[in-house]
């Protein structure tokens, strides 16, 4: 089969700075981390959190949330640890691949809870903030995948096809050279999620855990499709992969919630303890209705003002509609 097209995978996956590794698949987990921190913080001060408060959490959440993905790899791929060639001390190599981000997310929320009680957070107020930048976190994340030249999908010869290096494919596929990068499907599936995020959750004024619950049903909404196309050894129940399951009943947990759950956004205030707290309903409506009250008054005004200076000029109708385009 002759490749119209293709892109490589990296030559190289490992840096050295002296003696010190630097490995590809962890510095794509720790910028990740990085991002997701970095916007989760700027959401939660927009919410009345203090400055640091997504760190704090973190501090709990992200060693939590790295235990549980790679508990769940182990669990579900447990083959190359306790299989006939395997060998237990692989089960800590974490930086050679291998996290399962829903035992990520199990364990991370774990982490997340015991991190938000000891601030004062809600859960779900955090879980809100969290969204967009968790998806992009995955969205750089995966490209760890790529260096590390694992977890692609079907043989393909169509123009953005992956190639593999004869080492790293499976050996039921030696013979191919070319294959779905489904660590880029998944990457800008995971950018458009974000987006969607926020485009939502600023038009439907979501709060109370649904931005979370939002994210979670279109995420896995892509990720069964990708989990279809990928060839990696994985157990199957009743001719799905687990993942497929997993993502299933996701999608259901998430859409239930999604619709049976309202409020708007909720929001904090740190008191004079130091210690953050959730906003009562009425005091956290306050604040937009009063914005709400001082647009209108504005555009009574404007439009106040516009009728006063039509009747001293005596213009028609046509010529009041342009006006304020010439005053703008």
């Amino acid at each position: 089969m002759e490749y119209l097209a293709s892109f490589p995978s990296p030559s190289v996956s490992i840096w050295y700075i002296g003696p010190v590794p630097i490995r590809a698949y962890a510095l794509c987990i720790v910028l990740g981390v990085a991002l997701a921190v970095f916007i989760t913080d700027r959401r939660l001060r927009a919410r009345g959190a203090p400055a640091g408060a997504a760190l704090d959490v973190g501090i709990f959440a992200i060693p939590a949330g790295i235990i549980g993905a790679r508990l769940y790899h182990i669990f579900t791929t447990p083959e190359p640890y306790f299989g006939a060639h395997g060998h237990l001390i692989n089960v800590f190599k974490v930086w050679e691949g291998g996290l399962g981000i829903w035992g990520g997310v199990v364990g991370g929320a774990l982490g997340a809870w015991f991190g938000c009680r000891q601030l004062g957070i809600p859960l779900r107020v955090f879980a809100d903030a969290l969204a967009p930048g968790l998806v992009l976190a995955q969205a750089v994340g995966r490209f760890g995948n790529w260096f590390n030249q694992e977890l692609y999908g079907r043989p393909t010869d169509l123009p953005w096809a992956l190639e593999i290096d004869i080492d790293h494919r499976l050996k039921e596929y030696l013979a191919q050279a070319t294959y779905h990068p489904t660590f880029l499907y998944e990457s800008l599936w995971c950018v458009g999620v974000a987006a969607l995020i926020w485009w939502a959750e600023r038009r439907f004024n979501l709060g109370g855990g649904r931005t979370f619950a939002l994210y979670a049903a279109v995420y896995v909404a892509g990720r069964a499709w990708i989990e279809y196309l990928r060839i990696d050894e994985a157990h199957l129940v009743l001719g799905l992969r687990l993942n497929e399951w997993t993502c299933l009943v996701v999608f259901l947990l998430a859409m239930a919630y999604f619709v049976l759950r309202g409020g708007p956004p909720e929001r904090l205030e740190v008191d004079e303890n130091g210690k953050v707290r959730l906003l009562p309903a009425e005091v956290a409506d306050q604040g937009s209705s009063s914005t709400d009250t001082t647009n209108t008054e504005v555009a009574d005004f404007v439009n106040a003002a516009a009728d006063a200076d039509a009747t001293a000029s005596g213009k028609d109708d046509d010529t009041l509609g342009s006006a304020p385009k010439k005053s703008g």
